[in-house]
């Protein structure tokens, strides 16, 4: 229904009555006004309906109604709009415009739309990087759904839970959530879904970052057998980006390579620009990690990331591409140019990224090592270490504790080097009496 319609209605009464638009618009209205209402080209309020509706006799019901549909239909539209700003990148225009419709509509009137404006603000703040904001939107907005007891339709909502919850390294929360969430949808024994397959993607990355690539792996499997079930090309894009993180940490890097480019081929078959700027830069990551890194091909595969992410990523989708480039001008034996990307990347992170940080924090101390710049290098490694033991990777803050015992031992600080070995053994779940603080003696 549009103004239009209603515009026709009203001068079908009018007509109907024996009146004129002059006695109609009466002494509040003009008659100008009265013919642009029945062209369609403006839209009453709800003080003129009420004024039409005396002046007309007729049922208050018969305007009224077709009034609210039309303000339902200028709602989706403002929707449609804020969700386009959104995609397109603009993350603080999305927010302002899903925050303006919410202001108009109440979860009890309209709980499509108010759920619809609610997730866009929700998605707003996780794409601007205000993930705490985000997470309590999130569980508000899965709070509600509950309500429903429509496991399926709160699906996207745990997916973006869990992806916030392995950001903010809340490992523990993330994976209890969606393996809440799985046992579920398994109990309701539903044939596999795209959001389910991203929902076990996931959770797969989030094992990965845990250490736990055993149980990662057998996901990643189970995420592949799932999604080729699925008509959908994008969840078996997923499942084989997240299959291919999990080989990867396994040291299988022909594999990971394997599927990540399997990966690659079906992104780019399709629409979404930022999503295959995100895998080139995972593509890209494995490259710079084989054993004869290829750190030209990933730089340049890095550069036209960055380009697409700059207008349509979210400032973490910048931040992880800055910090891959450090990597790729650290191996090009450019440490002044890393130091700038790690430094832009940590700034983007600000201090809810926990666990990109603190591995861009790792480059960054790599980068000041070959720079020359000890103490600043033996910094950067203790706060990425203690940053990734704050957010339950105990496997990668192992292996920094251990790169930052090599750089201790290099620079002659053999005390503060068997202390930082022992963290590293600590964190690999070795707990031994030879641990001490920094600067103090160790039992012989």
């Amino acid at each position: 229904m549009d103004s239009k319609t209603i515009g026709t209605r009203i001068g079908q009464l009018r007509r109907a009555a024996g009146m004129s638009q002059a006695e109609l618009a009466g002494p509040n209205l003009s008659p100008s006004y009265i013919s642009l209402l029945e062209a369609g080209k403006r839209t009453p309020s709800p003080e003129v309906l009420n004024q039409l509706v005396e002046r007309l006799r007729c049922d208050p019901g018969e305007l009224l109604e077709l009034t609210e549909q039309v303000q339902v239909k200028e709602f989706e539209l403002e929707l449609r709009y804020a969700e386009m700003t959104r995609r397109n990148g603009d993350s603080q225009a999305a927010l302002a415009a899903f925050e303006a419709l919410q202001g108009k509509v109440t979860e009890s009137e309209q709980p499509e739309l108010w759920f619809a404006a609610e997730t866009g603000i929700a998605q707003s703040l996780e794409h601007s990087g205000r993930l705490e904001e985000a997470v309590a939107r999130y569980e508000a907005l899965r709070k509600a759904s509950d309500k429903s007891h429509d496991k399926v339709a709160r699906l996207p909502i745990v997916v973006a839970l869990c992806r916030c919850y392995r950001e903010l390294g809340d490992l523990s929360h993330g994976i209890e959530l969606a393996e809440a969430t799985l046992a579920e949808l398994e109990r309701l024994n539903l044939t596999p879904t795209l959001l389910g397959v991203e929902l076990l993607s996931t959770l797969v990355g989030i094992y990965c970052e845990r250490g736990d690539l055993h149980r990662a792996a057998y996901l990643a499997s189970t995420a592949i057998e799932q999604a080729q079930e699925v008509s959908n090309p994008r969840a078996l894009g997923a499942a084989y980006w997240n299959a291919s993180v999990v080989m990867h940490r396994n040291g299988r890097t022909a594999d990971a390579l394997d599927l990540i480019e399997r990966a690659l081929a079906i992104y780019s078959e399709g629409e979404d620009d930022r999503a295959l700027a995100r895998l080139r830069n995972a593509y890209a990551g494995v490259l710079l990690q084989l054993e004869q890194p290829d750190a030209e091909a990933a730089k340049e595969l890095l550069t036209r990331s960055a380009d697409i992410l700059a207008s349509s990523g979210s400032s973490i989708d910048v931040a992880y591409c800055e910090t891959a480039l450090a990597r790729a001008e650290l191996l090009l034996d450019n440490p002044g140019a890393a130091i700038a990307h790690a430094d832009r990347a940590l700034e983007l992170l600000g201090s809810e990224h926990r666990l990109e940080s603190a591995r861009t924090l790792l480059v960054l101390a790599a980068a000041r090592l070959a720079e020359g710049n000890d103490k600043a290098a033996q910094e950067a490694y203790e706060r990425g270490a203690l940053m990734l033991e704050a957010s339950e990777s105990g496997r990668q803050a192992a292996f920094a504790w251990a790169e930052l015992a090599e750089i201790l031992e290099l620079c002659g600080h053999d005390e503060r080097a068997v202390w930082a070995y022992r963290q590293s053994m600590r964190c690999l779940g070795r707990r031994g009496s030879l641990v001490t603080a920094p600067g103090k003696s160790l039992r012989r």
